[in-house]
């Protein structure tokens, strides 16, 4: 039964063009292909990833937020109710006014008291600063040094300057050392994503993350499989241009460079749009879309990969349009708030009173404004595209 169906999902009719089988991918002749065990690698390498960032955002992101003025703020903590602490972990962080009479008659507050609570302790648990400064150090250090290796890797490569020159030889297309870790790398990366995703910041996209983030290791092991590695370098490539940006865009926002940030914006803005609103579906799409059908008729592999490519064009849109929405309020000036987050938070911070946003400020300022509440943190406030819009790079 077991092999049965390891035959069934193997099946050389899915995956590879007619009249080729994984015999012609196996070594010979000088040429060495990729091989789906060599991604069993991707899974202790991740955990590296996760030990490597533990260490650096604590020995060297944490330093380095500390001198430009981001400290570990001291939120004031909600008075004990173990009433409304286990309806808050185990039911809603934002419950209905029904429930909240309901707790109120159990925990024995009144009305006001519970709603200022779960206004409190939803406060308490949004991240700081300093939190997100160590995120974006990570990203932006592993974005850095993969477009810098990417570049290096590709220069030479004449399919980085002609894309019919990705399909010259398919299937037999030797695998360079550099594809090699360049793949092998970038996929232990987002493993290590996908396993912190729960504990980093999120954000309203975070649907969107989790979909990217599957889509991406799906599509990055199947092009390793089916030897689509040329065409999966120069996606990985031309995502990481803008990355950087980004990443950099969010620790000049913390650190309350507003004019660095703003150009940084800017600049991100254009190359997001370019990269992966005209070079990722006119330039590489088209290549894996028409270019294949010139040499083998259409088979599943052909479509599966292109309608996962679709999926994270769609993403890209999606994540674009939240982009015009901020350039637009930051051409207008009125940029106040980050299109990511959550409404719910911005809706508490607008209802509460003088008294309470002085109970519920912070001991500790941030960056140049000491003693100013984080909501006035960063040159938009809350910056969206520096605030996290791709979390993960859209590679594919």
């Amino acid at each position: 039964m077991i092999d049965t169906l390891y035959e069934w999902i193997w099946w050389d009719r899915f995956w590879l063009p007619v009249n080729l089988t994984w015999a012609d991918l196996e070594d010979r002749d000088g040429r060495v292909y990729a091989k789906a065990s060599d991604l069993y690698v991707t899974l202790p390498y991740a955990i590296g990833f996760l030990l490597v960032r533990y260490l650096f955002e604590r020995l060297i992101a944490t330093p380095l937020a500390a001198s430009v003025g981001i400290r570990e703020k001291a939120r004031l903590r909600v008075p004990d109710n173990p009433i409304l602490e286990l309806y808050y972990l185990s039911h809603s962080r934002n419950p209905g006014q029904a429930v909240i009479d309901g707790l109120s008659k159990k925990s024995g507050w009144c009305v006001r008291q519970v709603e200022r609570w779960f206004r409190k302790r939803r406060n308490q648990d949004r991240p700081g600063v300093l939190k997100k400064f160590r995120e974006a150090s990570w990203r932006f250090v592993f974005y850095l040094l993969a477009l810098i290796g990417g570049v290096v890797s590709l220069y030479d490569k004449e399919w980085f300057y002609d894309t019919w020159e990705v399909w010259n030889g398919f299937p037999k297309q030797t695998m360079l050392d550099s594809q090699y870790w360049y793949y092998i790398l970038e996929m232990s990366f987002y493993g290590s994503l996908l396993f912190r995703v729960t504990f980093d910041v999120k954000r309203k996209d975070f649907k969107e993350q989790i979909i990217h983030h599957l889509a991406t290791l799906t599509l990055l092991s199947f092009s390793w499989c089916v030897n689509y590695i040329r065409i999966g370098t120069l996606v990985m490539l031309i995502h990481d241009a803008s990355d950087v940006l980004l990443e950099s865009a969010k620790l000049f926002n913390y650190a309350k460079w507003e004019r660095t940030c703003n150009s940084l914006f800017v600049v991100f803005a254009i190359v997001f749009m370019v990269t992966r609103l005209i070079i990722f579906p006119f330039w590489l799409i088209h290549c894996t879309w028409v270019y294949p059908t010139l040499q083998y008729p259409p088979f599943f592999g052909y479509y599966f990969f292109n309608v996962m490519l679709v999926v994270l064009l769609f993403l890209h849109i999606f994540w674009a349009y939240l982009i015009l929405r901020m350039v637009k309020k930051f051409l207008f000036g009125k940029m106040t708030r980050d299109e990511r987050s959550d409404d719910e938070e911005d809706g508490d911070e607008s209802s509460l009173t003088e008294e309470e946003k002085e109970e519920g400020s912070y001991r500790y300022g941030n960056g140049s404004g000491l003693g100013t509440k984080e909501g006035n943190n960063g040159c938009f406030r809350h910056l969206s595209l520096s605030e996290n819009v791709c979390p993960s790079k859209t590679v594919y």
